[in-house]
């Protein structure tokens, strides 16, 4: 999965792989291999790179021009997104099984992210979003009002 703002946002700021990954805690190697698209950047690297640049998971997504959301929050809440996930999940009548089915993962897995057993990984919540166009900042609680996103 390839988000193209990273690099974008890196370059805005006249920062090097190797500054982002001292930010984000991990190796250059690793930060250019997400940057690059050759490796999905963890939900909770993500995350920290939004809060550094006060950015908004759903413009690093692609879901929005806007950089950031008004009152917009950092982080993330777990038990929010754990809510969020099965109240969206139930609103558009899927079982655990069929949202399982639509990732290509055994439904005891999702049960997992919904229970908060395991963070949902990246692209997961990426295509969740974009199944049900829905905000990845809202699922997470970092803003509170639901908003559609457009594909």
């Amino acid at each position: 999965m390839k988000l193209d703002r990273l690099l974008e946002i890196r370059e805005e700021n006249d920062l090097y792989q190797k500054d982002i990954a001292n930010i984000l805690k991990i190796s250059t190697g690793t930060y250019a291999m997400n940057e690059e698209g050759h490796d999905t950047i963890t939900l909770k690297n993500l995350i920290k790179f939004c809060d550094y640049f006060n950015l908004s998971l759903d413009y690093i997504f692609n879901f929005t021009n806007s950089k950031s959301h008004q009152n917009q929050k950092i982080n993330y809440n777990q038990e929010i997104l754990c809510t969020r996930l099965k109240e969206i999940r139930k609103q558009n009548k899927f079982t655990q099984t069929k949202i399982g089915n639509f990732l290509n993962i055994d439904h005891s897995v999702w049960c997992r992210y919904e229970q908060g057993k395991t963070l949902i990984p990246t692209i997961f919540l990426y295509e969740f979003c974009q199944k049900f166009n829905i905000s990845a900042d809202y699922l997470l609680g970092r803003i509170n009002e639901p908003k559609i996103i457009s594909k």
